[in-house]
């Protein structure tokens, strides 16, 4: 089965980003894999020729409606990039024959670049694994458990382009809290175009003997360190500025849907909790945001507290008033909605896409891997976690040269007895 010559629908999340779409706020994230060879250019178009063919949902180019954006099929193929430029880049695929994705490669690195208009993290990763075991394939490396790796060999089914937020919605459902408005941090943006990123890669093993220590989970853990690092950041202000920000601190966390809800969609199907913070209650000692976090989470992390949140989203779609209004218009209304019930109320975010696996005879060929979150003007720094083998890869994308961030956050790690290994390409 393949989805061609026709369009479908842009799932319930994904309806949002075209229209808040900018060069600052470019809705595009990446991941990565760096090899134990230099990319060959010709072995991954042909890689992604055939792969693409698998994964026809994505062989689309943005249209527009009457009402809504939509995607249409192409006869076309996507051509492979070589990196020139910042990671995470705007991506214009409302011009004509742009597709809402990118397949870039500098030297040993290939990435995959989704906007999240078409997917979340974990379609980009199963994308990202069939495409790595057919490179290996053609250059004449086979995989020893396919059942890992590629989604290659198997059936295409019309639950992979399906919304899941439909499947999964319940009329009459309380929605969850309004988000209130949330401190951001006075950090100078960059120019226009540029994306800083800063990766430490660790052991698994001691950031999980770390996070045990404290009777939590590495996300709880990390997650509470993200709090206690902006706390710290923010009492280092000037008096002036950090009385500006002695408030709500918000942190966005996604959570991937298909973990609670069976779906195999490759579609976006995540929600994102926001734990907080509020510093005019004073400063919290690690144990205190550490209990916080993983009670939050149990309690939040649950069939009938995340039904609320779909209950929310689907509901805001089915309005009246949204579902009538031109697209001319939502374009205008929805970037200036999400300013304030968006991004407006969080502080920052942080993902854990969990573990990159890679079939036998393959894995041993991958030396590390990255993801980089997408960028924002009013969030400018935000986290992404993913693991692979026994490394562990923290990464904090930011429209800013400031450090102090990732300074606080990795000293802390270190002063644990965490080793860290620094990447990054700010100069």
């Amino acid at each position: 089965m393949k989805v061609k010559n026709t369009w479908y629908k842009l799932d319930n999340a994904g309806k949002l980003y075209p229209a808040i779409a900018g060069v600052r706020m470019s809705t595009v994230f990446r991941l990565s894999v760096v090899l134990d060879r230099t990319v060959d250019q010709v072995v991954l178009q042909n890689a992604l020729d055939s792969v693409i063919e698998r994964f026809s949902y994505f062989k689309v180019n943005l249209r527009r409606g009457i009402f809504w954006y939509y995607f249409e099929y192409t006869k076309k193929n996507p051509k492979v990039e070589k990196e020139t430029y910042y990671p995470c880049m705007f991506l214009n695929y409302k011009k004509k024959g742009t597709f809402p994705f990118r397949v870039i490669y500098y030297r040993e690195r290939i990435s995959v670049e989704f906007s999240h208009s078409i997917t979340d993290g974990a379609g980009a990763l199963r994308f990202l694994k069939s495409l790595v075991v057919q490179y290996f394939s053609l250059l004449g490396i086979e995989c020893k458990d396919e059942e890992i790796g590629s989604a290659l060999n198997e059936k295409l089914t019309e639950d992979e382009w399906q919304d899941a937020f439909q499947r999964y919605y319940t009329k009459g459902i309380p929605m969850p809290d309004k988000h209130k408005k949330a401190v951001h941090l006075p950090m100078k943006l960059t120019k226009k175009g540029e994306y800083f990123v800063v990766t430490g890669e660790m052991e698994v093993a001691s950031v999980k003997e770390l996070s045990a220590k404290y009777r939590s989970t590495i996300t709880e853990f990390l997650l509470a360190l993200y709090f206690e690092t902006i706390q710290e950041y923010i009492m280092n202000l000037s008096y002036k500025s950090k009385m500006k920000r002695i408030g709500r601190v918000a942190i966005n966390t996604p959570i991937n849907l298909r973990k609670i809800f069976p779906s195999a969609t490759m579609k976006n199907f995540f929600v994102s909790l926001t734990p907080e913070i509020d510093l005019r209650l004073g400063v919290y000692s690690r144990e205190e945001l550490v209990d916080y976090v993983k009670n939050y989470m149990r309690l939040s992390v649950n069939v009938k507290n995340i039904s609320r949140y779909i209950s929310r989203n689907v509901a805001n779609e089915k309005a009246a008033f949204i579902r009538i209004a031109p697209l001319f218009v939502k374009d205008i209304v929805m970037p200036i909605i999400y300013r304030r019930f968006g991004e407006g109320g969080y502080t920052s975010s942080i993902s854990n896409l969990g573990t990159l696996s890679f079939p036998n005879g393959i894995s041993e060929h991958i030396k590390g891997v990255e993801l980089i979150p997408p960028p924002s003007k009013s969030n400018k720094i935000k986290a992404g976690v993913i693991s692979f083998g026994d490394k562990i890869y923290i990464t904090f994308g930011k429209l800013s040269r400031e450090k102090e961030i990732e300074k606080i956050f990795f000293r802390k790690l270190r002063k644990e007895g965490v080793r860290i290994k620094i990447q990054t390409n700010l100069e």
